[in-house]
């Protein structure tokens, strides 16, 4: 079995075996690619893999400058690439299962406040119908804290105008729903009765969000689209950044975590709790900014 076999028939099982989600699978395929490359390299038979050749190349991977969450992602595509190498009888067991996995330190998230969100949105030209379009599809991002995915996969079903509220589904196929407020309302209102019949045509499309061939639009196409916004404003940010920014304006404003939680749609409330890493260190900077002679005290609020 040729190394392209083996992606094709390990990504095939990922999806038919293991329920994996596409993006997942491509993220383990890419990964295993990657290894089986390096082992290519150091003429190392893929059978006779041992313990060692695979932490000879995680360290390999470290001294190339991978994170220690690139590694631990890393670790999760060995051990689901060694039980698919089991299965196929070309390892007698799953070699990878002694890795542990590295405990990453996670960033805190790229956050925007309320006036730069105001003057990223503000940027789009929305004297055309793609421009309306991308007024309508990223409020409604930053108004429901949604992921690139989310959005661009929102079926016009599972969007309530008069009620103001998406019913969102997930990673996990897990569905929520989310309410939004009245900035996205008006330009979806415009979007839907506007501009997208002109776009879509004839043609039966579900999806909320399309592109100028009226198909529905691409992860990438929104990021490229986003793309443009910061090029064009200078305010350094990624589409996610709205949904991080959602999420420290609503706890900035009172809300409680549980409830953030469930609007982003976090299975684990440690994941939403980052958020109020964001605020306390905002906190330190003003800190720092009006009171300067304590900076010191600053550090350790």
């Amino acid at each position: 079995m040729t190394s392209d076999e083996a992606l094709k028939k390990f990504y095939a099982n990922l999806i038919m075996v293991d329920g994996r989600s596409e993006l997942t699978a491509q993220t383990y395929k890419t990964a295993a690619k990657e290894f089986l490359g390096y082992l290519e390299r150091q003429n190392i038979d893929l059978p006779k893999v041992t313990v060692k050749d695979l932490l000879y190349y995680l360290a390999s991977r470290k001294a190339g400058g991978c994170t220690e969450l690139t590694l631990a992602k890393d670790i999760s595509a060995l051990r689901a690439l060694g039980a698919f190498l089991v299965l196929e009888n070309v390892w007698q067991q799953n070699e990878a299962l002694v890795l542990d996995r590295p405990k990453a330190r996670r960033a805190l998230p790229r956050v925007l406040n309320v006036d730069q969100v105001d003057s990223l949105l503000a940027s789009i030209d929305t004297s055309n119908d793609l421009g309306i379009r991308d007024r309508a599809l990223f409020e409604l991002i930053y108004s429901c804290g949604l992921r690139i995915s989310e959005a661009a996969t929102l079926q016009v079903g599972n969007l309530h105008l008069a009620e103001m509220i998406v019913l969102v589904r997930g990673k996990g196929d897990k569905e929520r729903i989310v309410p939004f407020g009245d900035a996205a309302k008006g330009w979806l209102v415009k979007y839907l009765a506007d501009v997208r019949p002109r776009l879509v045509g004839k043609k039966n499309v579900p999806a909320v969000f399309v592109n100028y061939k009226g198909q529905p639009i691409s992860r990438k196409g929104v990021w490229k689209r986003f793309k443009e916004l910061e090029a064009l404003t200078g305010i350094d940010c990624k589409v996610h950044t709205l949904r991080h920014s959602f999420a420290t304006h609503l706890l900035s404003g009172g809300a409680d975590l549980r409830s953030v939680q469930a609007l982003l749609g976090h299975s684990d409330l440690a994941t939403t709790q980052i958020y109020t890493h964001v605020s306390d260190s905002e906190l330190r900077d003003y800190h720092k900014e009006y009171f300067p002679g304590h900076a010191s005290l600053a550090k350790e609020c």
